[in-house]
This record gives structure tokens, sequence and C-alpha cells, in this order.
């Protein structure tokens, strides 16, 4: 594999904070792109919220890793007036910039694209916001959980029948949507190539959702019927369900018709063939819920082992429910580069997760820690043309934090 990266060279600039539009910056510097993450003094929210239940607790600041790998570091103050100095450099030294202050934000720091494209016309402005830029609720506050996840339709139906509403897993929304601002930019960056203009780009957690939810909402945009709420007793077909194996292991069964003998056979119930209740896909439908009981007898009497061989030799689709645990051993993880070595985090931090993209006969830029608020301030601001005095300067207004004394 050639160590070439795609994106040698392309220039980032991640304005975002929290996790989509830095989710998408992570996926660019996997493939070689120079990032450049810029925070508050006061850092990044996402720096801390690790510490926050229901977050898993941990020594080691892993979220922050896995959004923030491969960049460099600077804390800016934008609300400072002489921060515009650094901005105007760093747009016009950027491919790409990332965006998700609110819009009402951004106009008062003068971050709109129209502010700064002016500086760089190739730039690809990204924009990234929770419900889009038009609309009644276009300045509302969203994350993942209540714009893609509740505001979608996704929440309403990832459910049993007669449970409420729950939190969905965190981060889930956000990391789908920046896979979606990482493809606006990279389709920007195409027609760069082809026409030698810059562009404004954007997505939103909402339409993000109403994507990822986008065969129930076709549904209703046809006035379709729906079913009810997933009922596991009483499904409307056994052969997609979920059931319990004896180690209380969870799987989730997808049986074509076609493979129902084979798992009638595979569980030692080869009666069912003929049984009158069962003997046809229909009957099956009318009789769920008694042929589910008896499925979740079989499958009760023995661990999950016995039935992963039961079904890959009878050809059957399953998925176990693997908790997070779980899915850290799963060899499939390393054998794909799903799950690399990080280097430089220290603590219990020395593997992180992989960007889900892969192209054939390039290998991704080896994951490095995130940096620390402000790391790379003086090592960028040199490279953006401030010289040692005007970086003092700087201080001195308060654009960019004075330097840490360091510990003796």
């Amino acid at each position: 594999m050639t160590s070439d990266n795609i994106f040698s060279g392309l220039k980032v600039v991640d304005l975002a904070s929290f996790i989509a539009g830095p989710g998408a910056a992570v996926i660019l510097s996997d493939f070689g792109a120079d990032v450049i993450k810029v925070e508050p003094p006061t850092g990044d929210l996402w720096r801390m919220l690790y510490k926050v239940p229901p977050q898993p607790h941990a020594r080691d600041n892993y979220p922050w890793h896995l959004n923030n790998r491969n960049k460099r570091g600077m804390a800016v103050d934008l609300k400072s007036p002489d921060a515009v100095k650094i901005l105007e450099r760093l747009v016009r030294w950027a491919d790409v910039m990332i965006v998700n202050t609110p819009h009402p934000a951004r106009k008062r720091l003068k971050l709109e694209y129209d502010d700064v494209a002016a500086w760089n016309p190739r730039l690809i402005y990204a924009d990234l916001t929770g419900y889009g830029e038009k609309g009644p609720d276009a300045n509302l506050p969203g994350f993942d959980i209540t714009a893609y996840w509740a505001r979608s339709g996704l929440l309403s139906l990832t459910r049993d029948a007669g449970a409420p509403p729950t939190l969905p897993v965190a981060g889930s929304g956000d990391h789908a949507t920046a896979v979606g601002i990482y493809s606006a930019i990279v389709t920007a960056l195409y027609r760069r190539e082809r026409t030698g203009k810059g562009s404004y780009v954007t997505t939103s957690l909402l339409a993000e959702g109403v994507w990822a939810c986008g065969v129930s909402v076709q549904a209703a945009l046809c006035n379709a019927s729906f079913y009810p709420l997933h009922d596991r007793k009483n499904p409307p077909s056994m052969l997609m369900n979920v059931y319990r194996a004896a180690d209380d292991s969870w799987f989730l069964l997808v049986l074509e018709s076609s493979r129902w003998p084979a798992l009638a056979k595979g569980i030692g119930r080869p009666d069912l063939l003929t049984d009158p209740r069962f003997n046809d896909a229909a009957k099956q439908a009318a009789n769920s819920a008694p042929l589910t009981a008896i499925l979740d007898e079989a499958f009760g009497a023995q661990p999950m082992a016995h039935w992963h061989e039961v079904f890959e030799q009878a050809g059957i689709t399953f998925g176990r429910v693997q908790t997070p645990a779980d899915v850290i051993k799963d060899p499939q993880l390393r054998e794909n580069d799903i799950v690399v070595p990080l280097e430089g985090a220290g603590g219990d931090l020395t593997s992180t997760i992989s960007s889900p993209i892969r192209v054939a006969g390039v290998t991704k830029v080896p994951a490095r820690r995130a940096p620390e608020l402000g790391e790379h301030n003086d090592e960028v601001l040199e490279e953006l043309g401030f010289d040692a005095t005007e970086i003092d300067g700087l201080r001195v207004s308060g654009a960019i934090p004075k330097k840490r004394a360091k510990a003796s």
C-alpha cells in the first residue's frame, strides 16, 4: 500500500465544537489533511463533558481524542478586535473551514460565509446547523439527541410497543452527520477542481436524521399505513425478532422464509414444519405469539456459542447484540482497521476508532493524540507570517491567551 495520502497538502480550519463538525475534520485528517483546531481560550466544551453522566467514566479524555486526533490546536478569542487579524490569515491559508457557531453569534463575530469568502474565493466553507439555515427554527439550539433523533422521527420508532421513547446513544447522530458534512466538503472540492471556485456547503442534524429515517418518512409522504410499534412477544413476523440465549446473550434473527426449515431443524423442532399453525407464512404471521414463545424456549436452552454455530452452518442471518465492552474484543475490528493504535495520548488510551471510509491502496495517517488547549498557537501564527512582536501583541490584546508558566 502507498503511504501517499489523498489529502496531503489540504489545509483545514476546524472552528466547530462538540462532535459532528470536528468529526468531519478527523476524516479529512485521516487521509493526510493538515487540520488546525481553533477553540476559545476556555476550550471547546467537549473537552469537559466526558466527566458528565451518563457519559462512561474514565480517567482519560477519550471523546476528545476520538474527535480531535491528528489536529494542531489553537486558542483564539474571536470576540477580541485583534482576532480578525488571525482569522483573515487562517482563511487565506485554508482550503476548508468548518463552522457550527449559531448564526446569530456568527453574524456578531463576522464569521458568516459572506464575511470571509472575499479573503479566499477558493475556500470551501462548511456550515453545520441543528435544523437548517432557514425556517422558524433555524436558530434553535440543537444536539444530535434533539435534532437528529427526536425531531427526525427516529426516536419514535426505536422502541418496543408500550415503552416510552428513551435517550439514544450519545454521539451516534453526530458521527453519522460528520460523514455527511465530510461528503459535502469532498463534493465541493471536486467542484473546485473543475471550476476553480470555492463553495458554501451545509447540512444539518435534522436533515441527516430524516435521511437516516428515510424509509419511514418516505412512507409517511405517500400516506402509508404503519404497523404498530414492535412487540417482541407478538411481532409482525417471528422471522425478524430479538431472542435471548441461555447465557443471557441477546441476538437479532433476520430469517428469509426459505430458511425456515433450516431454523426449525437447527433448534431440534422439525415438527414445526408440519404443525398446521405454522406451515405457511400467512399462518406463521397469524400465530406469531405462540411461535415466538416456542422459539424463546428453544433458544433459552443453549448458550450463544451454540446458536452461533447452528446459524452459521445453516446459513441463517443473525447479529449478536454486543455491548461496547464486547465490541472492542470483536476480531473483525482490528482485522479491518476499525480500531487502530493511538500515539501519544498516554494512560489507558492506546487505541482509537478509525473513520469508516477506506480507499484501497491508500494507508491512513497514523492516529496521534488530540492537541492540548492552544498547544500550537505560536507554531501556527509563525507559519501565518506573524513575527514574535506581533504574537506578543496578540497576547496583550487578549486575542490569544498568555502562555502558561511551566511547572517546576
